[in-house]
């Protein structure tokens, strides 16, 4: 493989390698370990729903082996602690099957290339879209249980994976339909948890059409909400709540959801949570310049990089997939006017109109890794 491959749009971000993950390319969470493998979550497409890729040569990533899931399930997104690999059972939407497996798998990667099952936590209902399991052994978990409108947020002790157990939950006012509680958004908007990241005592909670919420997480047991913002009309599916290192500073992103123009353009926002009891949007991260919605598929924010333990660390630079605008770079050392530094829009995937940019990790070295939805 050459050193460099071109992409058909980039300013300073080099495309250095591809893989196609046998053909099942539709892509989602990435995790890279110190020692050079990436595990790779799968949208569903088919049974697979992790790959393993060895990188430890960024210029020729290779296959080593692929998890499936069970038939009804999607595992796309994974999380790996030191030897402990957990990834997501979630009801796969694209599927017709009356059953599935709902909750959190977990995984022995003592030996990197050959997972072995360790232990299951289980979720009634429709199951775990996605979890942050950053430092052992807590696991912040968008989960589910009989009695709640939608997903919420578990925290689970994986101190013993074999026998993983429920620390505590919180859920939105309304959530709780078996205790009483009753819903308070309209009936057009989905309020659910997205996923939570964790800071010190501190939980930063992306709410699916309800903005962001901030909790007090000192007591394990018992989270209690600090603040709720919402955002404007346009605001929803809000997805990541990430606080910047350092800095009294969230990036909040809404995930575009609908292809070209379908939807009002979603946004990335910048909050100031010096008081963290009155939370204030301050800056919008620009929309990236082209022809973006007539090239087919999504075009709007998705994930960033998390600042993840163990992964490059930036207070003032974002990294964010756009899906069919791919990779964008952003400095946001100003909250008010954050600019683009960087993007990355690689070739259509073969048979597909654009590309759908996912997931992004960036390794401590500052090497981006990158996933497509579309087979890419």
């Amino acid at each position: 493989m050459t050193s460099t491959i071109p992409a058909a749009e980039s300013w300073n971000v080099r495309l250095i390698g591809h893989c196609d993950l046998g053909g099942q390319g539709d892509t989602m969470h990435i995790n890279v370990t110190d020692d050079g493998y990436a595990y790779v979550g799968h949208m569903g497409d088919s049974r697979v729903g992790t790959s393993i890729v060895d990188v430890r040569d960024p210029r020729d990533p290779r296959l080593v082996a692929q998890l499936e899931t069970p038939v009804g399930t999607h595992s796309h997104k994974v999380q790996v602690v030191g030897d402990l690999l957990a990834v997501n059972y979630e009801r796969n939407p694209s599927e017709t099957s009356e059953t599935w497996e709902a909750g959190v798998r977990l995984f022995d990667i003592s030996d990197r290339e050959h997972p072995a099952p360790v232990g299951f936590f289980a979720t009634p209902g429709k199951g775990v879209h996605r979890l942050t399991y950053w430092n052992h052994p807590y696991a912040f978990v968008s989960g589910s249980d009989d009695g709640y409108t939608d997903q919420f947020l578990q925290i689970v002790d994986l101190t013993d994976p074999a026998h993983p157990v429920e620390t505590g939950r919180w859920w939105f006012p309304g959530m709780h339909t078996a205790g009483g509680e009753k819903p308070t958004w309209p009936e057009n908007r989905r309020v659910a948890v997205h996923h939570a990241i964790v800071r010190g005592d501190r939980a930063y909670v992306g709410m699916w059409d309800g903005g962001l919420v901030i909790l007090d997480i000192s007591d394990l047991s018992r989270p209690t909400m600090i603040s709720h913002l919402e955002f404007d009309e346009g605001s929803g599916a809000t997805h990541t709540a990430l606080p910047l290192p350092g800095r009294d500073v969230l990036v909040v992103t809404d995930e575009a959801i609908s292809d070209g123009d379908a939807e009002p353009h979603k946004r990335v926002r910048m909050v100031d949570i010096s008081d963290e009891a009155n939370p204030v949007a301050v800056g919008i991260l620009p929309i990236p310049e082209g022809d973006f919605v007539g090239r087919g598929g999504r075009f709007g924010p998705h994930n960033i990089h998390e600042n993840r333990p163990g992964s490059f660390q930036s207070s003032d630079r974002i990294y964010l997939t756009y899906f069919n605008a791919g990779l964008r770079v952003v400095d946001v050392s100003d909250p008010t006017a954050p600019t683009e530094i960087g993007y990355c829009v690689p070739e259509a995937p073969r048979g597909r109109p654009a590309i759908q940019f996912n997931d992004v990790f960036v390794d401590r070295d500052g090497l981006i890794y990158a996933s497509d939805r579309f087979t890419g």
